[in-house]
């Protein structure tokens, strides 16, 4: 395998190893290269399938439909973390349900009874949850079986980049100065694991634009509960007011997790702009380069959707050669 024959992904987070994947496994030879393996913003992530304050409406629903059609079958192998469940989203005000969420299996209003109290509506389906570090796992293992490999090295610039055939950017918030894009911005999100008390289904609040959210989200041994979405904070740090915070509001909805033990915390920069760039480009030297960031609190669920569009993109690039 030759570097000129490769094409390196930047990027070790749910973005830059979906796209290896799906390189890899249409036979082209993959080289990761990332300064954090897996990307800790991907780690951090609760994770359920659901298109989140992302744009542009029309590739993120091409996007995230294909997604979920491969998140579906990947739960039927519990090895890769993904499981199907069954729960509510709900809202204090009177909502609507958005309309990705309609054309789910089992999409059904909530009855009165089925809601916390002080919440005034809801809407109950069944979606993917992911639970992130045996998911990331399972695209290491899946990748370096296709013949992909990975390797930790920090690249600063795209010139800097390892010589290819082409580079993938999948560096999420390092895009702002690896590309540079003044466009992209993070919005700092923190979650609380727990042990779990015996929850199956998974309960989330529509909060709108509050920076204050509420999920609850369960994986076996271990709840995932949320969070928090604070524009422009680029801090990793965990802040222990925040992590009360998040316990507090969601026993409030589920009281059996009071008795909960809190294992750890996590924290991570959803790298967020107007748009979704996924898109072709080139290197100063010529090699293609194709973007792939920006997906905000998206992106597992746009993750197989936007592989996909990388290696379209990348086949149109060598027929432009």
């Amino acid at each position: 395998m030759t570097a000129q024959g490769t094409t390196v992904v930047l990027g070790a987070g749910v973005a830059g190893l979906t796209t290896a994947v799906v390189l890899a496994e249409a036979g082209i030879p993959v080289r990761v290269v990332a300064e954090e393996i897996p990307g800790a913003t991907s780690l951090a992530a609760g994770a359920m399938w659901g298109p989140y304050l992302v744009e542009p409406k029309d590739l993120v629903d091409q996007w995230s439909q294909h997604s979920l059609v491969l998140f579906r079958a990947l739960a039927s192998d519990p090895a890769t973390g993904v499981r199907v469940a069954s729960g509510i989203e709900a809202s204090r005000h009177t909502e609507a349900a958005p309309d990705w969420a309609t054309s789910l299996p089992g999409f059904r209003p909530a009855k009165a009874d089925e809601l916390p109290p002080g919440f005034s509506s809801g809407y109950r389906f069944t979606a993917p949850l992911i639970d992130m570090p045996t998911y990331l796992r399972y695209l290491e293992h899946r990748l370096r079986r296709a013949g992909g490999t990975i390797e930790q090295q920090t690249v600063h610039t795209l010139d800097a980049a390892p010589r290819a055939s082409a580079i993938v950017n999948c560096t999420g918030m390092g895009a702002g100065s690896l590309t540079p894009d003044s466009a992209l911005r993070p919005i700092r999100g923190q979650h609380v694991v727990v042990t779990n008390p015996g929850l199956t289904d998974f309960f989330s609040e529509d909060t709108g634009t509050s920076p204050d959210l509420l999920c609850i989200y369960p994986h076996g041994n271990t709840v995932v509960l949320g969070g928090t979405a604070i524009d422009g904070d680029a801090s990793q740090a965990p802040d222990e007011q925040a992590a009360a915070d998040i316990l507090a509001r969601c026993s409030a909805v589920e009281p059996r997790l009071a008795g909960s033990t809190v294992i750890g915390q996590r924290v991570g920069l959803r790298p967020t702009r107007d748009r979704v760039r996924v898109a072709l480009d080139q290197r100063s030297d010529g090699t293609p380069v194709v973007h792939n960031y920006g997906h905000g609190g998206a992106g597992v669920t746009l993750s197989w959707g936007c592989a996909r569009e990388v290696h379209h993109l990348l086949a149109e690039s060598h027929r432009l050669r």
